[in-house]
């Protein structure tokens, strides 16, 4: 399926309530333990354009990426980014012999379409699909994630610092954050920060 076709189709969801398409596709919300399954809407609209689950590291229709933002409501009723946007895994011995225009980054991101939900205050609650858009890098934002990567390529070179010096304070852009729960967690991945979203995601009603 190419992206323009995905997107056609994804935007005939736009206004609807996931919870209903993920009963319709037996997607559960809530993992066997109790806890939500925090991919759960990804997985409703890849079910609903015929797209097995899949979470490899290469864009997950071959040539775009899938990707669903949460939106939440402020007491004045706008609307904001609830939280950044994972984007992929930080292998630290492929990035740092990474060249940018070869990485799962740019892969993942130049050619990504972005499901965009408003979410309640609990899983509960139901999210409904505000827009559907596509992310398409210009020059200037090509090069300001070119400059962010670098500074994490930069950092796993360095002998006095590597891999466990990366912080969520580098990056304009894109950051490189603790992946999982806890400060003990030892994984790491690019996370979108919400500036980079708002240059895509139109938040009007």
């Amino acid at each position: 399926m190419h992206r323009e076709e995905a997107l056609i189709k994804l935007k005939q969801i736009e206004g609807q309530d996931l919870h209903l398409l993920a009963e319709k596709f037996g997607i559960t919300v809530l993992s066997d333990n109790g806890k939500v399954n925090k991919g759960w809407a990804g997985h409703v609209c890849e079910r609903f354009l015929g797209l097995p689950i899949n979470s490899a590291q290469s864009p997950n229709f071959g040539s775009w990426e899938l990707k669903s933002v949460p939106l939440k409501r402020l007491k004045g009723g706008e609307l904001t980014f609830k939280e950044t946007m994972a984007v992929t895994m930080i292998d630290p011995y492929h990035v740092a012999r990474t060249p940018f225009e070869e990485s799962h980054l740019l892969a993942k991101l130049k050619k990504a379409v972005i499901v965009a939900r408003i979410v309640g205050k609990n899983y509960k609650e139901p999210t409904f699909v505000h827009s559907v858009t596509s992310i398409d890098l210009n020059e200037e934002m090509y090069a300001a994630i070119e400059a962010d990567y670098k500074l994490v390529k930069d950092c796993l070179l360095d002998g006095e610092r590597g891999f466990s010096a990366l912080t969520g304070r580098m990056g304009v852009y894109i950051q490189p954050r603790t992946k999982g729960k806890g400060h003990g967690s030892t994984s790491r991945a690019f996370y979108a920060r919400k500036i980079f979203l708002a240059n895509y995601i139109d938040l009007s009603e």
